[in-house]
């Protein structure tokens, strides 16, 4: 008896360890973050970055591995589906439904040029169909959904959102310069920084100098994107499950988190503020809770990463990535 309590005991502390330590590093994320030569990037990438420097030097802290798995899992998908209460689905319709069927051929070409030109490139393909969600909807949340239902590695979801955070940084910030050059209007310019952004952080980087109205449009045309997340999730289930069928056994679990996320946008979009009323307070700490959650699950992602690996995988997907993304731009300029 003392024997099974001294076992739960220990593994409560593995997991409650766990936990602190990936809680400890995201802070860290932000601290890093908070300096202005590692601003651009984001509290996410500097936590990522700070767990792969951490393993690869002093070595993967085995003791705290349940709450470190627990981060990295649980935590994601939890992040995800408080994601759904940033997404107004009716502010899409407002603006006009054309903008919800552009937003779907941008997805479908985010991930068709991600892989054909990483097929090119000769790049890892479980990498790229997470680089391909990932920039066609919405970044790290996007790999956060499809990677359990694609099977991808830890290692290769780390690696795909730290590049989606390079990237997407280094062009929301070049995006502000073009506004001038181009000569686009503060419209046409939110709802161009909306529809080929990566991250909803990019999109409100780049949009926030053009004025408000700007950032408004560019954020409705980004959560066009963000409402396609559950039928592309969807689909890579119904591709899975065919796999499955033709003779490679793969094990797909039902992604509930997806309907958490959809439920969550449904209150938030016509529940919250009509039937029940939340204070503003309470409500503006969700998105920041969000990150946080999503920033302790990059840490133990990045844990997962072995450098050597990462400089191997990395330099034909970030050029894959490049490429998609200015043929994104140029695209949605033109069709805007």
């Amino acid at each position: 008896m003392n024997t099974n309590n001294g076992i739960k005991n220990e593994r409560g502390l593995a997991y409650s360890g766990g936990l602190a330590f990936t809680f400890a590093v995201a802070l860290g994320g932000y601290f890093l973050a908070s300096l202005s030569i590692f601003k651009m990037i984001g509290p996410l990438a500097c936590a990522l970055l700070i767990a792969i420097i951490y393993r690869n030097y002093i070595g993967y802290p085995t003791q705290l591995e349940p709450g470190i798995k627990f981060a990295s899992t649980a935590l994601l998908r939890g992040a995800i589906i408080l994601y759904g209460l940033q997404l107004q689905i009716d502010q899409i319709f407002a603006v006009g439904i054309g903008i919800f069927f552009k937003d779907a051929l941008v997805i479908i070409f985010s991930i068709t040029c991600m892989v054909l030109v990483g097929k090119w490139l000769k790049a890892d393909l479980a990498i790229l169909l997470l680089l391909g969600v990932g920039t066609g909807i919405c970044g790290a949340a996007a790999i956060g959904a499809i990677s359990p239902i694609i099977k991808s590695k830890e290692e290769d979801i780390a690696i795909s959102i730290g590049i989606i955070a390079l990237i997407g940084s280094v062009f929301s910030i070049v995006y502000p310069f073009l506004q001038s050059a181009l000569h686009l209007s503060s419209e046409d310019y939110g709802i161009w920084s909306g529809m080929s952004l990566h991250e909803i952080a990019h999109v409100t980087l780049a949009a926030m100098p053009a004025g408000q109205e700007s950032l408004s449009l560019a954020i409705i045309a980004k959560l066009g994107r963000v409402v396609w997340l559950i039928p592309i999730s969807f689909l890579f289930v119904l591709l899975m499950k065919k796999k499955e069928k033709q003779g490679t056994p793969t094990a797909i679990k039902f992604p509930w988190f997806l309907v958490g996320f959809l439920l969550m946008s449904i209150f938030n979009s016509y529940i919250l503020g009509r039937y029940i009323h939340i204070p503003n307070t309470i409500m503006s700490i969700t998105p920041v809770l969000t990150t946080f959650i999503l920033t302790m699950a990059m840490v133990g992602l990045g844990l997962n990463v072995n450098i050597k690996t990462l400089c191997s995988k990395s330099v034909r997907p970030i050029l894959a990535i490049i490429i998609t993304s200015l043929l994104l731009s140029t695209i949605t300029l033109v069709i805007i």
